[in-house]
């Protein structure tokens, strides 16, 4: 069948519009394939694997849109292609119609009460937008990742010159007033604040909360590596204070991975410091309690322990919805090793530190250990979670909270494996992230049960989120449980209940050993944080700088936005990009 193909240079278009355009191409009449991307190197393997290999398309560069369709004559692949240049010039006009600045510069003209800006540009890119928002006097959420960590280093020592915040990079999560920012779930006010170098975390932190009974006032995001020695948890120390002078929060809670421990030791004399109740949860290693801090070591126990220190009510630890020795009698001889594909970095964290209790070592993308490093990521061994979202599954595609595409293709390769005996995924929701999660999981989950009794698996999964997401937690679980899967209230009770099938089918824990703690140190300097202290006090005005869909997501909202129409700086060449770079400095 005839391909067709259109290279559209130095034109930019955000990964979450091609995919929605690429469904539109694809819906065409007489169209068998199509595709909707920027030029990488990735993105073109696809392309060509997918049948829609054409002359051209060796020259096109990252930077550069791809439009390709194969039909069933030349004139429908051609059609194709138009529709998806009309889509994509509607939904940049229905993301902001009218002028779109070009510059975060113009638009804070455009809309002087902006207090901060979101950045999700290429992480090669998103130094240059951060400098101009922070030179601006705005905060930064950048959600960007693959953002080199010198530039991390200096971008946050350059907000925090200036009393600003630097969420970021690889940021997914914050709640800044009321308003949710990139992946956040919809959750009540109240009076619990949260700080936390983990987006997913956050997410299973505040939902868990508002499930519980409990509100909150905000939730900062710091991006990982703010913990790590390089960078000294910066933003997570400048969220500490902020939350500790906010008249409306009550407990603070910390989340993350375990930091440097050298990190550790000062954010935890400065929690005992702030002079409020503050629960700290470094997921699998616990910190001592004492001086206003108490130690959690799960999501749940954490948010557990902020709604009792708030409120002073018990939640309940309700138990498992499944008898994990009745499921793993239904499986075949052989089946053994659990498997979990997770979306959510910091809930995969959790799974591999809370699974090992129960299966002893667990091969991973992002292990705990480095001899359990999984090499390829695409072939488990053993018992295996995976971290779907990390970089080299993301690299030339949308991250598995927006396109479930490549897990859905894993879930089916573990399920075909004899030796799987327990399939294990966390369900994300919340503004920015898939409608439908649920959805695209039960017709998988429906072809594997079709197997019949003696080609299945047991399959577990959690559902971070609540009722008054977009997506509704509650019709979500009620989907799962429909077409067959066991649902548990959090991650940390899916984890356990896919520990405790793997145990009866004979398989043996080991301790884990989390990092060392330092001694304890003197408080840090308290940052100057004014400025956060205002962004605290009403919902925040935004420019968007990048995914369209967080413009549309604050839109309906009702929080002030305007979105920047970006593009790659010099065309995107690397020996103008550079020499750029020499001139700056």
């Amino acid at each position: 069948m005839p391909v067709v193909g259109v290279i559209r240079r130095g034109t930019y278009v955000d990964s979450v519009a091609l995919m929605l355009v690429q469904r539109e191409a694809r819906a065409a009449p007489g169209v068998e394939e199509a595709g909707c991307v920027m030029g990488t190197e990735a993105n073109k393997a696809l392309l060509r694997e997918a049948g829609l290999d054409f002359p051209d398309l060796a020259t096109a560069g990252p930077d550069d849109l791809v439009l390709a369709a194969r039909g069933v004559t030349e004139e429908a692949a051609r059609a194709a292609i138009a529709l998806a240049e009309d889509a994509l010039a509607r939904r940049r006009q229905a993301a902001a119609p009218g002028y779109r600045p070009r510059t975060v510069a113009a638009a804070v003209r455009q809309l002087p009460e902006a207090t901060l800006a979101l950045i999700s540009v290429p992480g090669r890119f998103a130094r240059g937008p951060a400098q101009e928002a922070l030179d601006a006097g705005l905060h930064v959420l950048l959600f960007s990742d693959n953002v080199p960590l010198q530039d991390e280093v200096a971008l946050k020592a350059r907000a925090a010159a200036r009393g600003l915040l630097c969420m970021g990079p690889d940021c997914g999560t914050a709640i800044v007033g009321g308003a949710a920012l990139g992946f956040a779930n919809r959750v009540r006010r109240g009076p619990i604040g949260l700080v936390g170098a983990a987006g997913t975390g956050l997410q299973e932190v505040t939902s868990l909360i508002h499930r519980f009974g409990g509100g909150i006032t905000h939730a900062i995001g710091t991006g990982g590596r703010d913990l790590s020695a390089a960078v000294g948890g910066v933003t997570m120390l400048q969220g500490l204070r902020a939350l500790a002078l906010d008249p409306a929060t009550e407990v603070i809670v910390l989340v993350g991975k375990p930091p440097a421990p050298e990190v550790t030791a000062a954010l935890l004399a400065a929690a005992r410091a702030c002079g409020k109740p503050v629960v700290v949860c470094f997921v699998g290693a616990p910190v001592e309690a004492g001086g206003g801090v108490e130690s959690a070591t799960t999501l749940e126990d954490a948010a557990r322990l902020a709604v009792r220190r708030a409120s002073g009510a018990d939640p309940g630890a309700p138990g498992l919805r499944a008898l994990p020795a009745q499921e793993a009698a239904r499986l075949r001889p052989g089946q053994r090793y659990v498997r979990g594909l997770y979306a959510g970095g910091t809930l995969c964290y959790e799974a591999l530190v809370l699974l090992r209790g129960h299966v002893g070592p667990v091969a991973s993308n992002t292990p705990l250990r480095p001899d359990e490093q999984l090499d390829p990521p695409t072939r488990s061994r053993g018992h295996t979670v995976v971290d779907m979202g990390a970089d080299e599954f993301t690299q030339g595609r949308l991250h598995p909270m927006l396109d479930p595409t490549l897990r859905l293709q894993r879930l089916q390769q573990e399920a075909a494996d004899p030796e799987t005996a327990v399939l294990l995924v966390d369900v994300v929701l919340g503004y920015g992230a898939h409608p439908d999660p649920a959805g695209t999981l039960v017709p998988v989950v429906r072809d594997l049960r079709a197997r019949g009794p003696g080609g299945s698996v047991c399959l577990v999964a959690s559902v971070c989120g609540t009722d008054d997401d977009p997506q509704n937690a509650a019709a979500q679980r009620a989907a799962l449980v429909d077409a067959g899967v066991l649902v548990e209230d959090s991650n940390a009770r899916a984890v356990r209940l896919a520990g405790l099938i793997a145990e009866a089918r004979g398989s043996r824990g080991e301790p884990w050993s989390p990092p060392p703690i330092a001694p304890a140190a003197s408080p840090p300097p308290w940052p100057d944080v004014g400025n956060v202290r205002r962004l605290l006090q009403a919902p925040p005005a935004v420019i968007n700088v990048g995914l369209e869909l967080f413009a549309e997501s604050l839109q309906a909202q009702g929080v002030p936005v305007v979105a920047v129409d970006w593009q790659p700086p010099a065309g995107g060449k690397k020996h103008l990009l550079d020499l750029l770079d020499k001139l700056e400095a």
